[in-house]
């Protein structure tokens, strides 16, 4: 496994581009599955999580090709309707597979998935929604098992306890797009990768309505084909380097973004002293001043982002004041806070909100990441940190940043990727 070694406290200066959305590439490869012909899908970030996919979609039968690094061809002229478990518990997002799968094949069966450790994320709202739709779902040896040869439209409200599911939405929209009658779904996601995914749909022939609301309304048709669709950018990544300018006290032009997918987190930069200041399709990104405290909340968009929470502790923890982060998607989404206490941190969690007084500095310290944003949010911290921060388990990072350190060093940033036997011993008989 690779580590990062970061010699923090240079601040971040130039130009960075954000690259296509991981948690919208994801669900487009699933929706490729839902015609026999071909799809071509452009601006997809060259990840892990991508590469994953590709692999499960090649094992179901599909013909994918990698035409560049952030292009694909994608032809299911004949797949199967089972997905192998070694590919599978890779990746949580590989459960949106089963909406495409039923609605083509009216069959599936899907290994109950992997991926991030942040907390219960159960399949419940998914299941809902297939059998809603006429489905019968039976969970069997850690295989989720669908039989779909009795759907037909229905109207059912896919919304939880946390508020709406954002793959358990994918999944209904990608099987009601191929099932006859009218479905309407209550209590969507209205992120805008679901947007994205709508948009997609409709250059391949369904007939959606609502889109970008909490209520879609789809008449099944017989047939889809296949298009050629662009990815839209990475929100969180955008996010993610607003956050590192700012928390090294620099100044980056983010460019490719799309400010109608930022939802509140812009505001809440602003108003926390900020300066973001638009142009096109970037954003300059500036401190001119010290920063007032945070009090955030995560929610669905387009409130802030759960993705975003980790980086923002990161910057919680060197500014000035107290600042109030709660988590209301993934109420136990906080196992960077060990790690950002052992660089000195000032943090302790009160049920599902983190209660953080601003730190003078930072220190260098050995981290270990548990997962994909706490990756990110360790990175920015050691960035800010006096001395070596060294950052392990990075693999977690490669899943959802594309060159995340080579973008970095670009901006000024003295970060390297090294084998994992570069870790100073120090460090290394620690851990054991």
């Amino acid at each position: 496994m690779d580590i990062f070694r970061i010699c923090g406290g240079n601040p971040l200066h130039g130009k960075v581009k954000v690259s296509g959305s991981k948690n919208s590439a994801l669900p487009l490869f699933a929706a490729s599955l839902l015609t026999e012909e071909e799809t071509i899908l452009e601006n997809v970030p060259d990840l892990s999580d991508v590469n994953f996919m590709a692999e499960i979609l090649t094992e179901l039968g599909a013909k994918v090709i990698r035409i560049s690094s952030n292009s694909w061809s994608i032809i299911p002229s004949s797949i199967v309707h089972y997905a192998p478990y070694e590919l599978v518990r890779k990746m949580r997002a590989s459960i949106c597979l089963l909406g495409p799968l039923v609605a083509r094949l009216k069959r599936a069966e899907i290994p109950m998935p992997g991926g991030c450790v942040i907390g219960n994320r159960p399949i419940d709202l998914h299941v809902r929604a297939l059998e809603a739709l006429g489905a019968k779902v039976q969970l069997s040896g850690g295989v989720v098992k669908v039989d779909g040869k009795n759907i037909s439209g229905n109207s059912v409200f896919i919304g939880g306890r946390h508020g709406s599911t954002v793959t358990g939405t994918a999944n209904a929209l990608m099987l009601a797009v191929l099932t006859p009658g009218s479905t309407v779904l209550e209590g969507c996601a209205c992120e805008p990768e679901i947007t994205d995914l709508c948009h997609m749909l409709e250059s391949m022939g369904a007939n959606i309505q609502g889109i970008g609301s909490h209520l879609l309304k789809i008449e099944g048709v017989d047939k889809l084909s296949g298009c050629k669709h662009r990815v839209i950018p990475d929100r969180i990544e955008a996010g993610t380097y607003i956050l590192a300018g700012a928390i090294t006290g620099g100044e980056l032009t983010i460019e490719g973004i799309d400010f109608g997918h930022m939802g509140s987190f812009l505001d809440l930069l602003k108003t926390s002293g900020v300066s973001l200041v638009p142009q096109n399709q970037s954003i300059i990104s500036s401190v001119p001043t010290s920063l007032k405290p945070l009090e955030v909340v995560t929610l669905p968009f387009p409130g802030f982002p759960t993705d975003l929470q980790a980086q923002m502790c990161a910057l919680a923890s060197i500014t000035e004041g107290l600042s109030v982060i709660t988590e209301r998607v993934y109420p136990s989404r906080f196992m960077h806070v060990p790690e950002l206490l052992r660089m000195g941190a000032h943090i302790s969690i009160e049920g599902s909100s983190a209660i953080i007084r601003g730190a003078k500095r930072l220190t260098g310290a050995p981290v270990m990441a548990s997962d994909l944003r706490a990756s990110a949010a360790l990175i920015l911290a050691g960035l800010a940190a006096e001395g070596e921060t060294w950052v392990q388990r990075i693999y977690h990072l490669d899943r959802g940043y594309e060159k995340f350190e080579h973008k970095l060093q670009k901006l000024g940033a003295k970060v390297e990727r090294l084998p994992e036997s570069e870790l100073p011993k120090s460090i290394s008989s620690a851990n054991n």
